[in-house]
């Protein structure tokens, strides 16, 4: 048998397995991210399902290390709450992220089994385990039973020859297969790595070349242990281990050999991380922003090889550069060692240990028209932004940094790209132009049914919660406008266009944000009308053209909820129209009123 066949044959009861094969794999670690672990938890609990053995069970807290976003906070204390109550272990948001986790805490060694959330498990080939990423089903089943079935995949043997070039990194390597092999020529096999130049990997750089086998549409990228591996994993177990070998007459579907020597420096083109080229076909492509780190090169020599690139020098005028270590251990050899401060001198933006970019959930995420150079492991459309992404290796990415566009370590300009706008002055003068023509006159008088809500204090977290500030489109703000507030959440559903709102003291009270204004807009509300503002959403509606109006007392008005009301902006006269009394109330400032017939502060 081979290498995957041996790990499979030897957490089941099968003497000898072969491709096609369909076994229960006994499971060394099984583990759940902040990532899809609150589903596992669902999936357990709905089925009253016990776990097997909380000494293999584990979470793993890494696509949100700063715990900064409210629905990742609120998986993760789900997730605490859980592993308290069963005594399973956490590695919370200090540690990093899992499946380095998993090698660093000798949680996996060569031979052994693991499966997780995270797709990007099969990392574990880096030092010959089996690592799989599943979706949470699975894993609440490996959590309750200790073991999956699996299907025992077919495998291909890569033999490696010659001598690297001279800047060919892991990240390099890597890219290369890809270029030769696509996304999908080896879709469902297991690849063994074999060679000269394997044997000289080290732990990092075949951690690098294993996170991207995901990427190449395999189960695994294997690499057979050295002697270098396997004292690691002793030291980190802290017990004897075996080295997995493939048996001397270990059969498999294909064989390639490649000649290293033939490698060069590589980029991933935008979209597709098996679209690679040569990186001088994409040279002085400018760029705005950098990124380095993530499960394929967030290891210490990543970041050492970046400090030598970094150190002296300044990221480009008008780039960013984010660094992120894959882990804390990593993270506190780099402030031992000087890199952090190499890294902050030359400008760059560094963060606490974990996934980064690729999980949405840290620093690394782009933007519209944002060109980002980055070490992650995918660049499919959205996955680290809505910016173009190109992948390379820390080298290159630093060098790209510094030089303000696409280059390599060896080709960094004495003087970096800047940006450079023409100023239209023409442009903005028609823009304000048509702006003007399409508002024209506002109505001073306006007739609504009115929501009465007698509350004080109401703040903009109960207006618009925290939760939703990473909308910027305001059409889509007016969903949520009082969902925080008790006995209205369901306000923004009922509500109706032409509404009025009059409610009591100091609404809008709390921060300064836009979209507690804006999302009353989406609605249609015509106006809210209190007894006074907070002073910041005062400013807020005004500058906005949202009508807000102060009263003193309106209990001769004897308004109740769903009455019919007319307000008159210029005059300040309330006319309750369901019971004909009229009263007055403070009118619109000159200020105001022009703001508001200008269509905004703009």
């Amino acid at each position: 048998m081979n290498i995957i066949e041996k790990i499979i044959a030897n957490h089941s009861d099968k003497d000898f397995v072969k491709p096609g094969d369909i076994v229960d794999i006994g499971i060394d670690a099984r583990v759940a991210r902040d990532f899809g672990g609150p589903n596992v938890i669902k999936n357990l609990e709905d089925n009253n399902l016990t776990l097997d053995d909380v000494s293999k069970t584990f979470f793993t807290f890494d696509t949100n290390p700063t715990g900064s976003d409210q629905k990742y906070a609120v998986n993760q204390q789900t997730i605490r709450v859980f592993a308290r109550r069963h005594g399973v272990k956490v590695y919370d948001i200090n540690n990093g992220i899992g499946t380095h986790t998993l090698i660093q805490n000798g949680l996996s060694w060569p031979g052994s089994t693991a499966v997780t959330t995270d797709s990007h498990a099969n990392i574990l080939g880096a030092i010959g385990a089996f690592g799989q990423g599943m979706g949470d089903k699975d894993i609440a089943v490996a959590f309750h039973r200790g073991k999956v079935w699996f299907k025992v995949p077919p495998s291909v043997k890569i033999t490696l020859t010659g001598e690297l070039p001279e800047h060919v990194t892991a990240k390099d390597i890597v890219l290369n297969l890809l270029h030769q092999f696509g996304a999908n020529s080896l879709l469902g096999y297991s690849v063994e790595f074999y060679g000269e130049p394997v044997d000289k990997l080290t732990l990092d750089q075949r951690i690098t070349i294993a996170s991207m086998g995901t990427e190449m549409g395999v189960i695994i990228l294997l690499f057979p242990p050295n002697k270098a591996i396997m004292d690691y994993c002793t030291s980190k177990t802290g017990r004897k281990l075996e080295k997995i070998e493939a048996g001397s007459d270990a059969v498999y579907e294909k064989e390639y050999t490649i000649n290293v020597g033939d490698f060069v420096p590589m980029v991933s083109r935008p979209g597709k991380p098996h679209d690679t080229v040569d990186i001088e076909q994409e040279k002085k492509v400018k760029i705005d922003s950098g990124f380095i780190g993530s499960c394929t090169n967030g290891r210490i020599e990543d970041m050492r090889a970046a400090a030598e690139i970094l150190k002296g020098r300044k990221v480009a005028p008008g780039v960013v550069l984010k660094i992120v270590p894959s882990t804390d251990e990593i993270w506190q050899q780099c402030l031992d060692e000087g890199i952090i401060k190499t890294f902050k001198e030359a400008g760059a933006l560094v963060s606490n240990a974990g996934c980064a970019g690729c999980a949405a959930g840290q620093v690394g995420q782009n933007g519209p028209g944002e060109i980002t150079i980055s070490t992650g492991n995918r660049n499919f459309p959205g996955k680290q932004g809505k910016g173009e992404v190109y992948l390379a290796s820390p080298a290159s990415v630093a060098a790209s940094a510094v030089a303000g566009y696409i280059t390599s370590e060896d080709d960094i300009p004495e003087e970096p790209a800047t940006f450079d706008f023409e100023f239209r002055s023409e442009e903005l003068k028609k823009h304000t132009e048509e702006h003007h023509k399409k508002h024209g006159e506002k109505p001073s008088l306006v007739k609504g049914r009115v929501w009465l809500i007698s509350k004080d204090d109401i703040d903009t977290d109960m207006i618009y919660h925290n939760r939703y500030l990473q909308i910027t489109d305001p059409n889509e703000m007016g969903q949520y406008i009082f969902d925080n507030l008790e006995g209205y959440e369901d306000f923004a559903k009922k509500c109706k266009p032409g509404d009025i709102v009059i409610t009591g003291k100091n609404f809008g009270a709390g921060s300064s944000r836009q979209q507690a204004v804006d999302g009353f807009k989406t609605l249609g509300i015509q106006a809210i009308i209190a007894e006074s503002f907070g002073a910041i959403y005062e400013r807020n509606a005004i500058n906005a053209a949202f009508p807000i109006l102060t009263y003193e007392n309106l209990k001769e008005a004897q308004v109740e909820d769903g009455d019919e009301i007319e307000v008159n902006f210029q005059t300040g006269e309330l006319t309750n129209n369901s019971k004909g009394i009229s009263v007055r109330i403070e009118p619109f400032s000159d200020v105001q009123m022009e703001i508001y017939q200008n269509g905004g502060l703009f």
